[in-house]
């Protein structure tokens, strides 16, 4: 099994609700983040170009799972994992740490979707050297 990509953050203020625990919500935000900083750490974007295509990655599926609540000023480790590649989209999966303590597990699904200007996106087959640039993270 491959080594997952780690993305560490603080919890700022703004993501807290009234009671200083992190919004539900928040960590479909740190999903993306991480997401961005991998795809970044491998040369690649949620929006980039490849062999003269405009692609980016509309998301068809979201969830999160939350074991333990996470507060303002704490750091945590999102782990990101490659769990599926298909045809056309990809399939993250994205484990959340306070410590040693895992406090949520989510996932995300996106698919691959060429853009040009005055036309609707359409979904494609994934490009190979996007797929050879993640692939090191398949678990």
């Amino acid at each position: 099994m491959s080594a997952p990509f780690v993305h560490s953050r603080r919890v700022e203020f703004r993501d807290t609700d009234t009671a200083g625990i992190v919004h539900f919500s928040n960590f479909f935000a740190y999903m993306e983040q991480a997401e961005h900083a991998f795809l970044r750490s491998v040369g690649l974007g949620v929006i980039c170009e490849i062999d003269g295509v405009k692609i980016s990655w509309p998301r068809v599926n979201a969830a999160c799972d939350y074991r333990q609540a996470i507060r303002f000023e704490d750091v945590i480790d999102i782990h990101l994992s490659i769990e599926r590649i298909g045809d056309k989209s990809v399939t993250y999966g994205f484990a959340f740490y306070l410590g040693e303590d895992r406090v949520a597990d989510g996932k995300i699904t996106a698919v691959c979707c060429k853009f040009e200007h005055g036309v609707k996106p359409r979904s494609m087959a994934i490009p190979a050297k996007f797929v050879d640039s993640i692939k090191p993270f398949v678990t």
